[in-house]
């Protein structure tokens, strides 16, 4: 991948700083836009794999989720949401039998999987003191994958999982997982300069899981392509692939930090 290319592609990723700034709404656009985006890349590739999602069906799926989640969110409306569109959906293939029970699980499964998981970057920031928590999200993200690919560059070995991804190493998966909870520990130390009261040990295990977990995120989404037979979700970011390619990580990261600070804290 040439060095322009990547600096295109962190020129065009630089409007996402901003709105994590500015959190509140226009995060909420943001994200909405990313989701559309995302589900339009995810059905995409299913079609490459010969699954034929009924995508119109997630878009309205996803427009309807952010629009409740602009209020108060209420777990009732989201699972009523999924229930009701999984309930008609069964009822296309007796309609029309070209679509069958796998094109409904890949669509329902690509609005949770991308529009679900991406909203969590919203709810996060609607947390209390959810404007420092949100870059949690991103900080765990970035510095494990950078920590691996030097980690991985410098001392990879022996190959992590080499039919879904093969220049993965199990040397660069831990020096991600370690990358994360230095990064998510030095973040914390600094945010509780501002006020912050939180146990740095809890900035450790978000850490911990993070750094895990967005290796699968990773792994997921290579695991789809690979599937599809796809390098990239879309050429969309020049030098990144397309949004899943480069939110993949970001995607899981946003869950484990979410559920953690509402659940155990």
């Amino acid at each position: 991948m040439s060095f322009n290319k990547r600096y295109l592609g962190a020129v065009f990723l630089a409007p996402l700083l901003i709105f994590l700034f500015l959190g509140g709404i226009w995060l909420k656009l943001f994200v909405f836009a990313l989701s559309m985006i995302g589900l339009y890349e995810y059905y995409k590739v299913s079609k490459e794999a010969n699954i034929k999602p009924i995508s119109l069906v997630g878009y309205l799926l996803c427009i309807a989720y952010y629009v409740l989640i602009n209020y108060k969110l209420d777990y009732k409306f989201v699972l009523f949401i999924i229930v009701m569109g999984i309930f008609l959906m069964l009822c296309i293939p007796t309609l029309n039998t070209k679509y069958n029970y796998i094109d409904i699980s890949v669509t329902i499964l690509g609005f949770i999987y991308v529009a679900v998981f991406f909203s969590f970057i919203v709810l996060t920031d609607d947390l209390k003191h959810g404007n420092y928590f949100i870059w949690i999200i991103f900080i765990a993200s970035w510095v494990c994958d950078t920590a691996a690919y030097y980690a991985g560059r410098f001392l990879g070995k022996t190959k992590l999982c080499p039919k879904v991804s093969p220049k993965k190493t199990i040397e660069g998966s831990i020096g991600g997982v370690l990358g994360s909870i230095i990064g998510c520990t030095v973040y914390g130390f600094v945010i509780s300069k501002y006020g912050i009261s939180l146990n740095l040990y809890h900035y450790i295990i978000i850490g911990l899981l993070c750094g895990v977990f967005s290796q699968f995120g990773d792994l997921a989404a290579s695991s789809i392509k690979r599937h599809a037979k796809v390098k990239d979700y879309s050429n969309l970011i020049p030098g990144h692939g397309g949004i899943l390619d480069r939110f993949d990580s970001i995607l899981f990261t946003s869950v484990i930090v979410y559920y953690y600070l509402s659940f155990v804290m």
